[in-house]
């Protein structure tokens, strides 16, 4: 991928002439619109971008006691919630989310996913065995109503705005989903099963200034929108089984041996990664005996945590910018083992937490894990679910991504169920920079298949999508698209846009100056996509709504054109005048190529201010001589759909 750094009204001494024209297929009203984002900043969200002065955001804690009952794969558990009420708002209910019920036979999720579909075959969900609730110290029986993946609490009386407290307890079970369905799931391995747990609890919807209760039901595809907090849980298991979960574990002389705290230890020191727990040591022994593992978490959306008999658990520091250490951790089955496949896990997961933290923000928590199982890839605060069949290069991309999900939306909370963008496109825009600084580009450049096979360049192997008529706008519900072009638009295209800003709109100092910023300012918070928009133009300097209106908020196109050349009286010795076109909605800054017959070469480059007026740009070019082409765009960095009008050359005019 070209990383020229765009140089701002740059005519290689050259004047300007404008010549404005209509333009059949461009509207400059509809790209520089004065009415894009022209509402003034509130108390809570400033016009700049920011949190306001009178920002909020409510506070869920979580006490979860939960035991693994292995011989009919299910969960027990007991939770008590302690939320906690900061908006100006009286409540007279509260929301929670149920996602294992996305796997019930009556589900929206069923009912809306295709017959193909594999979670059709099993059907689960939570099993609600009682709710109460403790409001300004007195207990009731609570009033609630599952609705779909939902559950509403209808108070006895308001939870008061400001600090108001609501203790809620819940006792629950479910049936673990088999083999990766639902986000979570168990597999079976040769020396026992290993169990990942996701969305194993009930959990607060998110109460917000933008809609009040956010509470879409769970499909599928649109994660997930939680608030923050503090976990104390615990999870018991049977004896031989490892557990790894997000956050600490705070009992760790309770539950393992002498010599593999010492080595533990050990990892914790060292760049190379260190060998917990070996094969050898892996013992396939059904125990009737059991113990019971404490994790502690702060400030998190969520937690996850994982657990198997066979599991090979090896780990190695991670050394952050500011001095502080964390441990990073993998867990795998001896199967999965070896330097092509997850041997060389917490390498991965080290080295990208490392870059990721010099790069953008330092990783806040203590430990990451990564866990290989039937889970493809998901992401958790602290904890990584990747595919058991990850191998090589796919092995480094599924882990560099998921754990780059810390970033977004983990640490940055954004609204996933809403906004996908803002977690896998902003994810897979850092995945680009991370596999090119990895191992000095080992698995380098970052492609997405979709777009760029065999290496090819992404953003023009993007157009075949952008001018499908399955192409939508990157802002649409993450439900609503497709299944076959969600990668496509959440992902790529939205990472595009960034390395477009990035590499030829900002340049790096700027861009990675405001992204950095954004993530600063709403690290451990709830942005909206305007939050974002606002706060890249205040930090850059730069009035960007007319990309984010056309990339993200619109489906236009993008067509520059060399239209003509003509020598100043005729003699190409007194300059040229070229002149280019816009033939589409889509705008971008320009940079033309310019070869002369008898050696020189040239470039101008063209902000996208010159497009405001009309479609058409003409300009002066020094020539010192007969001009043998003209290119747009000839490091073919720039999504263009008509590569065919992009060259003029004397035999096309």
């Amino acid at each position: 991928m070209n990383k020229y750094i765009y140089l701002l009204f740059f005519l290689l001494s050259s004047s300007i002439i404008s010549f404005p024209q209509e333009n059949n297929f461009y509207d400059p009203q509809k790209v520089f619109d004065l009415l894009f984002d022209n509402q003034p900043g509130t108390l809570y969200r400033s016009g700049s971008g920011q949190p306001g002065p009178g920002y909020w955001q409510n506070h869920a804690d979580y006490k979860i006691d939960a035991r693994l009952n292995e011989i009919d794969n299910s969960i027990e558990g007991k939770e008590e919630i302690t939320y906690t009420n900061n908006s100006p708002d009286n409540l007279s209910f509260v929301w929670l989310q149920l996602e294992q019920n996305s796997l019930k036979d009556n589900s929206k999720s069923a009912l809306t996913s295709p017959p193909q579909s594999p979670d059709r075959n099993f059907r689960g969900g939570f099993n609600i065995k009682s709710i109460s609730i403790e409001l300004e110290e007195v207990n009731y029986n609570a009033v609630y109503l599952i609705s779909d993946t939902r559950l509403q609490i209808r108070l006895p009386k308001d939870l008061k705005a400001k600090t108001g407290k609501l203790i809620i307890k819940i006792d629950y079970s479910f049936k673990i989903p088999p083999q990766g369905y639902a986000r979570c799931g168990y597999m079976d391995t040769k020396n026992g099963i290993v169990y990942e747990l996701a969305q194993w609890y009930p959990r607060m919807e998110v109460y917000d200034d933008i809609k009040g209760w956010n509470s879409l039901p769970f499909l599928g595809a649109g994660e997930f929108y939680l608030e923050y907090g503090d976990f104390d849980y615990n999870i018991n298991v049977p004896l031989n089984m490892i557990v790894v979960g997000s956050g600490e574990l705070v009992n760790s002389k309770e539950v393992l041996n002498s010599k593999v705290l010492k080595r533990l230890d050990a990892a914790r020191q060292s760049d190379k990664t260190v060998i917990i727990k070996d094969s050898n040591e892996i013992k396939n022994i059904i125990s009737k005996q059991r113990q019971t593992w404490h994790f502690k978490m702060k400030n998190t959306r969520d937690v996850s945590w994982a657990a198997s008999a066979a599991f090979i658990w090896d780990a190695a520091k991670v050394n952050l910018p500011e001095g502080r250490k964390a441990l990073a951790m993998s867990v795998y089955p001896i199967e999965y083992s070896g330097d092509s496949a997850w041997s060389r896990s917490t390498e991965y997961l080290k080295r990208s937490i490392e870059i990721y933290s010099k790069n953008w923000y330092e990783y806040p928590y203590p430990v990451a894990v990564n866990v290989c199982g039937p889970v493809g890839g998901m992401e958790y605060p602290g904890i990584i679910f990747c595919s058991y069949r990850a191998k090589r290069k796919d092995m480094w991309m599924v882990t560099t991504h998921e754990i780059g999900h810390n970033w977004f939306p983990m640490i940055v909370g954004s609204n996933e169920r809403e906004n996908t963008w803002m977690d896998e496109g902003f994810n897979t825009f850092i995945n680009i920079y991370s596999t090119d600084e990895f191992n000095n580009g080992e698995y380098a450049p970052k492609r997405d298949h979709e777009y760029a096979p065999n290496g090819g360049n992404p953003a023009r192997e993007i157009v075949e999508f952008l001018v499908s008529p399955h192409s939508l706008p990157i802002m649409t519900y993450a439900d609503a698209i497709p299944g076959p072009y969600v990668h496509q638009l959440e992902y790529y295209k939205t990472a595009l846009g960034l390395v477009m800003l990035r590499e030829n709109v900002l340049g790096h100092d700027r861009f990675d100056y405001a992204f950095r910023t954004y993530i600063k300012r709403w690290s451990y918070k709830h942005p909206s996509p305007i939050d974002f928009f606002r706060t890249i133009n205040d930090a850059a300097g730069e009035n960007l709504n007319w990309f984010w209106k056309e990339w993200f908020v619109k489906d236009w196109k993008l067509d520059q054109a060399v239209k003509d050349v003509k020598y100043v009286d005729n003699d190409s010795s007194k300059g040229a005048l070229i002149t280019i076109e816009n033939k589409n909605q889509m705008v971008m800054p320009v940079t033309i190529e310019i070869k002369e017959k008898n050696g020189h070469t040239g470039r101008v480059n063209l902000p996208v201010e010159i497009w405001e007026r009309s479609g058409e740009w003409s300009f002066k070019y020094n020539s010192t001589g007969i001009i043998d082409s003209v290119i747009i765009d000839p490091d073919r960095v720039l999504p263009d759909i008509d590569s065919s009008n992009n060259v003029w050359t004397p035999g096309n005019n």
